[in-house]
């Protein structure tokens, strides 16, 4: 059913030819074509066509000039658009080439000095040439006269035009039902397409567009792309409209049902389940002991809740927010399992070896026994992957009988992880941490937050910041998490923390946890760990009893050393579970015999042999030093090799060295040059050879001071000719005085040494201590001498036997060759600039 609106009636341009003429001044006439000048009017936002009858306002001085010129002639003048309206003294470029010839009807002063002229629109006006720019524009150039167009397609097009416009004006208030009849009758085409122009106020670029269009037919094409285009619009907006009003149509009734529904049901006796679960709400208030000052927050949130219409979109999050925070444990906690007899089997039954971590433990529950109010220590467990860093701490909530929520942290970048979104956002959540504890459903659970040094921070803020009122026991008694806005009780849970690299944990956050450091294993360990926990489960995991395999203590060995040699046993378990795969592959085929694993086995299942672990050389060399390294897989050996070649007195290093440890290796040089004479080295070595640092894996970025003693000793021993005992490994840092400073990962160095074979390790004096919780079988293999200058790493480290010492006649033809070079200042890393003379550690 079509629906006819009152048409809004609002003042609008008038147009000429359909209003009847008033008697007046009559127009000046000139031949069509015939070139004449006229003063020029520019106009901001607004096109003049002809036939407008159109008011316009002046407050610029060259305006008011030029319409005081047209007023002393004939009333004529030229009006046209800028092409930018921000311009407030617009030159012949910054206007239209072609505008509207107009007459002036009236001119009327204004009270606060403006000038209000009305002009009508005459015909279209070509600009060919400025006469004129200052004080005011004066253009020269020829008016067009309308042409009457007759004809079918006229006809066709001017019935298409004006039926499009009867339907602009039965959809939109904008088109009145008089204005369709003024267009009904104007006679001309160009004209109509003007009129119906001015009545769509289309942007200003399309209106000029239309007075740049001088053929009738096609400028009332145009203007039908126009009405098309708006009736287009109307349709839309009225689709838009009738939907809005449909849906407030329906909330309307669903709120006159909904009342009438409570109405009946209040007739009947019946109770009404909103307020039933209202009062659901309150008695879980009431049970969940929560405290007095947040019991009387729920409280108001409660009452909110209950006088906000159910429809409502905050009614959903405040119910959500009500049920997590009844969900949380406020009085709900575990009871202690504080036997200490008991917590040490179940720890050595779930962990082999690890005894100063189990210590540890075994301390905390004593404490916790002798004083139930003290406070929970945060330990951090530091170690390599595999060695069973997250194991334990849910071993340790196995032997207190708490729960245990273990949180991921690596990767975590958002602050919001840990303190929760504030309700305001949508889809807002509670932090991680609040997260746990109602997964725990005790407020005193074992939380383990697992990798905690690989955290980032980026302008969504800092999480590492976060944990420190988590984890500081002087506010997480009151921690607030921004999702419940309300203090939460942390201090009765346990944190353990889990990290590869303690020196990747921020300082702060350091500062409050108690590190234990969890070492890698020996192979000693490694076999009993496979042989009564990775075997067990894994033959339990692929279905295979004692019947069906069978693994000998050389076959784990070999596995151990040719395909997991590691610090954990992750890898270890990984290559079990490959071998056990494959047996039970052939059982499930019909195989009927035990494989039995053995040594010379053990590669037609795991392949070729993929690790070759590092090992002492195999004879004293000169220049070549081993050193130990301490990385996020446990500690390794590693290689310095030094060679002195004839040169300039260059220091090159090579391995992808770090900025630390490029220092080292200047320090070192630097020591052998003050102590050169001590030590026996040529007096102008540092003049006349290049010395090669390398550190071999060249893929693999070093750095740290720990090589600092290493590099020394491979490049006094290049520069002397006396080899280094391939039996001895060593780790400090150095000074320019050649003292040996204490440096980290001790006890992963001493077991990386072990492994490879080595039975003496030079160590610094101060790193004495760090191998008390050593294992005694590897103190008793392992031979360490505590070193506190580099003399007392020479005299344990060189070889008594020397090689052939320089020979005279060729450091001769070298000081030839240093005297015909021209010097040159030194760059970074090399040795101050002197005569180069080439040195041969070889004799003739």
């Amino acid at each position: 059913m079509e629906t006819t609106r009152r048409p809004v009636r609002r003042p609008r341009q008038s147009h000429p030819l359909t209003q009847p003429q008033r008697p007046g001044r009559a127009p000046v006439t000139c031949a069509p074509g015939a070139t004449r000048k006229l003063p020029v009017l520019p106009v901001r936002n607004a096109v003049v066509l002809p036939n407008m009858v159109v008011p316009l306002y002046l407050d610029r001085e060259p305006a008011l000039l030029a319409v005081e010129d047209a007023a002393a002639h004939d009333g004529h003048l030229l009006i046209v658009a800028q092409r930018s309206p921000d311009l407030t003294d617009p030159t012949a470029d910054d206007v239209y080439a072609i505008g509207t010839e107009c007459e002036i009807t009236r001119t009327l002063q204004l009270p606060d000095g403006a000038t209000s002229v009305t002009v009508r629109g005459l015909r279209r006006f070509k600009v060919s040439q400025w006469a004129q720019v200052a004080p005011y524009g004066v253009a020269r150039g020829a008016a067009t006269e309308e042409q009457a167009v007759t004809g079918n397609q006229a006809d066709a097009l001017r019935r298409s035009t004006l039926q499009l416009l009867e339907h602009c004006a039965r959809q939109s208030e904008r088109f009145t039902e008089d204005q369709y009849i003024q267009a009904l009758n104007i006679p001309t085409l160009g004209a109509l397409a003007d009129y119906i122009v001015t009545q769509l106020e289309p942007p200003i670029q399309e209106r000029q567009a239309i007075l740049e269009q001088f053929e009738p037919l096609a400028r009332l094409r145009a203007v039908s792309q126009l009405l098309r285009r708006e009736l287009d619009v109307l349709e839309l907006e009225r689709k838009i409209t009738g939907e809005v009003e449909q849906e407030a149509d329906r909330g309307h009734r669903e709120f006159l049902i909904r009342t009438q529904i409570q109405a009946l049901r209040k007739e009947l006796g019946e109770r009404d389940p909103g307020m039933a679960e209202l009062d659901e709400l309150r008695e879980r208030i009431e049970a969940a002991g929560m405290p007095t000052a947040v019991e009387e927050r729920i409280q108001r949130d409660l009452r909110r809740l209950e006088a906000m219409p159910s429809m409502a979109p905050e009614s959903t999050v405040i119910r959500g927010y009500l049920d997590t925070v009844l969900a949380l444990p406020w009085r709900t906690a575990s009871k202690d399992q504080l036997d200490l007899r008991a917590a040490a089997a179940t720890l050595d039954a779930h962990h082999s070896g690890l005894h100063t971590v189990k210590d540890r433990i075994l301390e905390f529950i004593a404490m916790r026994k002798l004083s139930p109010q003290g406070r929970a220590p945060v330990l951090c467990l530091v170690g390599a992957p595999g060695v069973g860093k997250t194991s334990l701490g849910r071993s340790v909530a196995e032997a207190l009988g708490r729960q245990f929520v273990r949180i991921s942290l690596g990767g975590v970048r958002d602050e919001a992880e840990i303190r929760g979104h504030r309700r305001t956002y949508v889809g807002a959540l509670p932090g991680r941490i609040i997260q746990a504890i109602k997964q725990a459903g005790t407020s005193n659970p074992v939380l383990l937050l697992d990798e905690v040094d690989k955290m980032a921070a980026d302008f969504r803020g800092d999480p590492s910041a976060a944990l420190l009122e988590v984890l500081d026991p002087e506010q997480n008694a009151a921690f607030a998490d921004h999702f419940l806005e309300v203090p939460f009780d942390l201090s009765k849970v346990l944190f353990i923390l889990t990290a590869n690299v303690a020196n990747a944990i921020p300082g702060p956050l350091r500062d409050r946890l108690e590190m234990i450091e969890v070492p890698g294993y020996t192979e000693d360990e490694k076999l009993h760990i496979a042989k009564r926990f990775l075997i067990p489960r894994q033959m339990r995991e692929c279905g295979l009893s004692e019947t069906r395999i069978a693994f000998t203590d050389d076959a784990i060995r070999r596995v151990i050393r040719d395909y997991a040699f590691e610090a954990g046993v992750r890898g270890l378990e990984r290559e079990i579970a490959a071998i056990a795969r494959q047996v039970a592959r052939k059982v499930a085929e019909g195989s009927r015999a035990k494989a039995s694993i053995t040594a010379q086995r053990v590669p037609t299942y795991l392949g070729p042999q993929r690790y070759f672990p590092p090992e002492a050389e195999d004879r004293d060399e000169v220049g070549v030093a081993t050193g130990l390294a301490c990385t996020s897989a446990g500690g390794e050996l590693i290689s310095v090799e030094v060679t002195s070649v004839p040169g300039r007195g260059v220091l090159q290093l090579t391995g992808q060295l770090g900025e630390v440890m490029r220092e080292s290796a200047q320090a070192a040089l630097t020591f052998a040059r003050s102590r050169g004479v001590h030590l026996e080295l040529p007096a102008d070595f540092h003049e006349v050879s290049d010395l090669h640092v390398h550190l071999p894996a060249g893929g693999i970025p070093k750095d740290g001071p720990s090589a600092g003693v290493t590099m020394a000793t491979a490049m006094i021993s290049a520069l002397t000719g006396k080899p280094v005992r391939r039996d001895v490994a060593m780790t400090g840092e150095i000074t320019l005085r050649g003292r040996v400073l204490p440096v980290g990962g001790v006890k992963d160095k001493v077991l990386a040494a072990h492994r490879a074979g080595i039975h003496t390790v030079l160590l610094p004096a101060r790193n004495l201590r760090d191998l008390d919780a050593m294992a005694p079988a590897i103190r008793a293999s392992i031979e360490v001498i505590p070193v506190e200058s580099m003399d007392d790493v020479l005299r344990h480290a060189l070889a008594t036997q020397s090689a052939a010492k320089p020979q005279p006649r060729r450091r001769a033809a070298a000081s030839r060759v240093r005297s015909a070079e021209p010097q040159a200042a030194c760059s970074p890393g090399e040795l101050p600039p002197a005569a180069r003379v080439a040195r041969s550690r070889q004799s003739d």
